[in-house]
C-alpha cells in the first residue's frame, strides 16, 4: 500500500489549510488540539481519499537548500571556525553541517557568511545563536534582521 502523506503549515491563529493529493480539494482546519500532541493525522476527503497530513508548526518557512558557507564561533573562550554545508534556511535561522570535529556548543555565538544561489548571487553575513547540535548538524537562530533579509524572503518564495 502506498500511504499519501501531505504537510501543511499552521499559521500563527492555529488554522491550515488541507489540499486533497488526489482531488486538489482544500479545507480549513483547525489544528490548536494537535499543537502539544499529535503532529501527524489521518484525514479523510470527501473524494474518500484517505491520506496522513503532517502539521507543520513552525513560525517560518524552512526551504530545503544546499549551499556552502563558513562560521566562525564569536564571544566565546574556545575560538573556531570552518566550512559549513546549509542545508535548510528560514528567515528565523538555518541549519548546516561541517565535516569532521568541531567545538561547537549550545548558545554559542556564530558570524555565519555564506552566498544564495538567486540570479544575484546574493552574499549575507548573519549572527546566530546555536539551538541544537546533533553530531555534525548544528540548528541556529538569527540573532538580528538586517536589510538583507528581503533578499532572503525572496529567495524563501522561489
Amino acid at each position: 500500500m502506498n500511504a499519501l502523506q501531505i504537510t501543511a503549515h499552521v499559521r500563527e491563529n492555529d488554522s491550515a489549510t488541507l489540499i486533497c493529493p488526489a482531488c486538489g480539494t482544500a479545507k480549513p482546519i483547525m489544528t490548536k488540539t494537535f499543537r502539544y500532541s499529535h503532529h501527524s493525522v489521518k484525514a479523510q476527503c470527501r473524494c474518500q481519499q484517505v491520506f496522513t497530513v503532517l502539521l507543520n508548526f513552525r513560525k517560518n518557512y524552512r526551504k530545503q537548500t544546499s549551499l556552502s558557507g563558513t562560521y566562525q564561533i564569536t564571544g566565546s573562550k574556545d575560538p573556531g571556525g570552518g566550512i559549513i554545508h546549509i542545508t535548510n534556511i528560514s528567515r528565523g535561522g538555518l541549519a548546516f553541517t561541517v565535516s569532521g570535529r568541531h567545538n561547537i556548543k549550545k548558545d554559542q555565538e556564530l558570524l555565519l557568511e555564506f552566498q544564495l544561489n538567486d540570479k544575484n548571487k546574493t552574499a549575507l553575513k548573519k549572527q546566530a545563536v546555536v539551538v541544537s547540535v546533533r553530531q555534525n548538524t548544528v540548528g541556529c537562530a538569527f540573532r538580528c534582521h538586517g536589510e538583507l533579509d528581503k533578499a532572503l524572503g525572496f529567495y524563501l518564495q522561489n
